[in-house]
Order: structure tokens, then sequence, then C-alpha cells
């Protein structure tokens, strides 16, 4: 059987075939307005250049920045009721408090403070008032709101009044949906009432876009199974997205890196997708993107998600080559974008792009090299000098130690990496233009547990570690791994001094194939 990853980006939409381990074909296709058309344009593309049959295709892979778009570009977000359980707690920093004030608007800016909530152990802060959830839930009707999110202080200890709450606005709304936060997020409750909040937003969109998805599948002839890659570079299936968009959110550059992993056989690397416009840098580690160890700003908003680190320069093969005021070469940020096959000299326009120099050197074979002949050479190594020293500087941002590992190159634009960078070895692998769409097609199943523990009653550390390693291959076999590839890729304890009862956080995260992959 075949598998299809297909990688949705804001320019460009991505897609592979893959047998085993192996790349029969990769095809790139712009992204289109209706996400349907590009999506189709680039499958059919991948399928007719691998010459397979397509009713041998046994699973699709998407990844999609369709719902970090939105959240970006304030585009396609429903208005929510923000409800959260804590009263006379947390009274002084109200649902959204730190939001963008635009995005506030955008969502409906609709924050509700009700009493509940528990302590740390269990103990209640306040019985849950039903009565004004029932007016609340009266407001909801009134004014055609389109989601609620409910959110209530240490649910992760105790989630019996969310659920009750749920239940409730379920009973005064029928068919409004309901996002509870402890489907979401962690400990720490204004980072998890925000993805609880942002979720219930998006689920209007996710419903629509997963339509899109499976009507092009569908148009296609697929009838296989399909699959949307997470955050961490992981599956879920195609309708769990309806109800968790925000799942989503970094599952671009992580496909990228995941995929510059597959395509190397490297573990440990630090890999730079260069784009049309922009390069994202980050490092792997066992394979799997290094991930952000404090809160990540999507739109304006802090998140507690498990995004991967990475960070953004403004360079691509797009960018801009101009001379300042002292005829000094400078390179982007500016850039041509997705109309570089118009503009850049190379196919026949106007602009002098990071493309031009690269063929004007004879670095890179692309478009006519007649065209660039008349760049000075001396200007075309000083812009080289300055394309090399962005990339220097970005990697040297990622590197975790002074020992020299490789650098990956992927993506469309990584012509512009020299053979060496400083004293790192430079690997530009087979098919690295598409390494975003194999990332998507290689992705694992997992499974999770984040919970804080009180360490007191004979439970110990590592009784505690053994049941959330337990519980999280549970979930993971539950959602299609196979138990024999499962692998522990994250597992850490921080004890909590500020919290009674000798408490302690535990995160335990496994992998596993799906099909018999190695990635």
């Amino acid at each position: 059987m075949y598998r299809l990853g297909i990688d949705v980006g804001g320019t460009n939409t991505d897609a592979v075939v893959m047998e085993g381990n192996k790349v029969l074909s990769g095809v790139k296709a712009a992204t289109t307005e209706d996400v349907t058309s590009g999506v189709i344009e680039a499958l059919e593309g991948a399928i007719g250049k691998a010459g397979i049959d397509r009713a041998k295709i046994g699973n699709v892979m998407i990844g999609t920045t369709h719902f970090t778009n939105a959240v970006i570009e304030r585009r396609h977000l429903n208005k929510v009721a923000a409800i959260r359980l804590g009263l006379p707690a947390t009274a002084c920093l109200p649902p959204m408090v730190d939001w963008p004030e635009d995005l506030k608007g955008v969502v409906g800016n609709l924050g509700y403070l009700v009493k509940g909530g528990y302590e740390f152990d269990g103990r209640e802060i306040s019985p849950l008032d039903e009565a004004e959830i029932a007016r609340i839930a009266g407001e909801i009707r009134d004014n055609d709101i389109k989601a609620a999110a409910i959110t209530c202080v240490f649910a992760p200890i105790n989630d019996t009044m969310e659920k009750q709450a749920k239940a409730l606005i379920e009973k005064h709304c029928p068919g409004l949906p309901v996002v509870l936060s402890t489907d979401i997020g962690r400990i720490g409750l204004l980072e998890r009432e925000s993805a609880a909040i942002m979720n219930a937003s998006l689920l209007s969109l996710a419903d629509r876009t997963v339509s899109a998805f499976a009507k092009a599948l569908a148009d296609a002839g697929l009838t296989c199974p399909f699959f949307i890659t997470q955050n961490d570079g992981t599956l879920m299936a195609a309708d769990t997205v309806r109800n968790f968009p925000v799942l989503t959110f970094a599952s671009g550059p992580t496909n990228s890196m995941r995929g510059a992993a597959f395509l190397t056989g490297v573990r440990e690397a630090i890999v730079v997708d260069i784009g049309g416009t922009t390069s994202d840098v980050g490092s792997l580690h066992l394979g799997f993107p290094r991930q952000a160890a404090t809160v990540v700003d999507v739109g304006g908003v802090r998140t507690n998600f498990r995004m991967p680190d990475v960070f953004s320069i403004g360079l691509g093969g797009g960018s801009l080559v101009r001379k300042d005021h002292t005829g000094k070469a400078t390179v982007g940020p500016q850039s041509t974008g997705y109309r570089i096959t118009k503009e850049a000299k190379v196919f026949g326009g106007e602009t002098l792009t990071a493309t031009d120099i690269a063929v004007a050197l004879g670095k890179a074979s692309v478009g006519d090299a007649a065209k660039v002949k008349d760049v000075d050479p001396t200007f075309a190594k000083a812009a080289e000098a300055e394309i090399i020293a962005l990339l220097e500087n970005a990697v040297e941002r990622s590197r975790m130690s002074p020992e020299p590992i490789p650098v990956i190159a992927v993506g469309g634009g990584s012509i512009l990496m020299p053979d060496r960078l400083g004293d790192l070895e430079v690997i530009r692998p087979e098919n690295f233009a598409v390494a975003n769409a194999v990332g998507a097609a290689i992705a694992q199943i997992s499974g999770e547990v984040d919970r804080v523990y009180a360490l007191e009653n004979g439970l110990t550390r590592e009784l505690c570690l053994a049941e959330a390693e337990k519980e999280a291959t549970e979930k993971a076999i539950a959602a299609g791994a196979v138990a024999d590839t499962i692998e522990v890729i994250e597992r850490e304890d921080v004890p909590l001094a500020y919290l009674p009862g000798n408490a302690t956080r535990i995160h335990v995260k496994v992998v596993g194939e799906m099909g018999g992959m190695d990635a």
C-alpha cells in the first residue's frame, strides 16, 4: 500500500507519494482560497508522477496552517462565551485579560466568572452556581453566540464541575458546541482557558476545512481514511480536528523538521527550512523538533501548548537584493513571495532576488541564467556573503552546545544554503523541496499524560512515572499505534514546591508507528 502526504501552506501545497520508506514522487502546487482545488492539483500531480494505482493508497496524511492563519489574520472566528468556574478566586484576572483588543473583539469579549472550582487537593473552592450557568445560557441564546468554552480552576485535578456546567449549557442551548479546557490544555489556568476559547472560536472553520479535505479526496477517487498532523508531528483522525483545531497550530514547521530527519536519517541536527519569503530554523532531538520551554505566543495570545522551538528570519528565495545608501548589498526581509516566478530576473522579471544571485554565481540552475549575466560579480559576491551571514547567525542561535552537528537544508529555497556553514556540515537531502509533505506522510501516533500527582501515602516518583507511561501507551495504542513500535520520547517530573501534598507534575509522551513505517 502507498501513503499520500500533503502539506497545505500559506503559499504552496506540497504532495508526496511514498511506498514504505521510499519517496516515489513529490509535487508543488499553489495554495488556493478554497483549499480544495490546490489540494487536488497537488495530489493529482503526485499520483500521476508516481504512476501508481490510486486504489492502492492506504492512508492520506495532511498538514495545514489554516487555523493558525485564521487567528493571526483575525478571520473566520466565531463569537465565544468564555465561562470560568472559580469565584471567589481568580476574580482579579478575568478571561482574555491578556489578549490583544482586536482579537477580543472578534471573538466577542464575552467572559463570565461563576462560583465553583477546586483547590489542588480536590477540595471545592465553592459549589457550582447552577443558577448562574442557566442565566448565562439565556444570554448565549439571546445573542446567538456560536460556541462556549468552560474552564474550571484546577480542572486537571478534577473535571467534574466542567462536565456539570457543560451538561447544563447543553440542556438550555441544544446543539451549541461546548469546549472543556481539560480536553485542550494543561496545568496553568490562563493559558488553558485561552486555548479552550481559541479552540471554540475555530470550530466552524474546522468543520468546513475538514469537509473540504474530505471532498477533495473523494473527488480524486480516494476512499481511504485521512489524518491531520498535530503540533508535535504526530497524527490525529480527521474527525478529531473538527473538535480540536488548535492542536494543529504548529504542524507546518514540525512537518518540515520531521521530514528533514526522515530524509537524512539524522536525529540530532539543526534544520533550516528556506521558503520563498522566510526561513524557519529549529533543532532536532531524537528526530523530533525540540520543544519550546516557555509559553508560546499565537496571534498575540499566550498558550502552553507543546510547540516546536522554531523561529523565522526574513530570508527566502524571493528576498529582494538591493544596495543601501552606502552601496552595501542588502538581502530581504522584503520579498517577491509567491510572485517570484513572474518578478525574479531569471524568470523574465525586473526584480533582483536571492535566487538570481545563486544563479548568477553558478550555485543553482533555475530559470534562464542568461537573464542575470548583467549582475556585477563583485556585488553578487557581496550579496552572497550577506545571505551566508544571515544563515550563520540563525544557526548559531539554534545551537544548544559548541559540539559540531549537521545543518539540514530543506524547502524550495535551500539552493541559497552553502555546502558548509562555518564549522558545520550542510546536508541537502533528495526531495528537500517537499520535506514538509514527507514529514506529514511519515507522521506517527502519540499518547500523552500531563498531570499533577501527590507523592504521599506510599506513592513514589517512580510509581507515578510508570503509571503515566502505561496510560500514555494505552492512549497511543487506542489511537492506532502498533504496540511493538512504541517508545518514550518525553519524560519529565517537576516538584511543585508552592503546592501542598508533596505535589509533582509529571509529563510523559510516547509515539508509535502506524502501518509499520520507520521514522
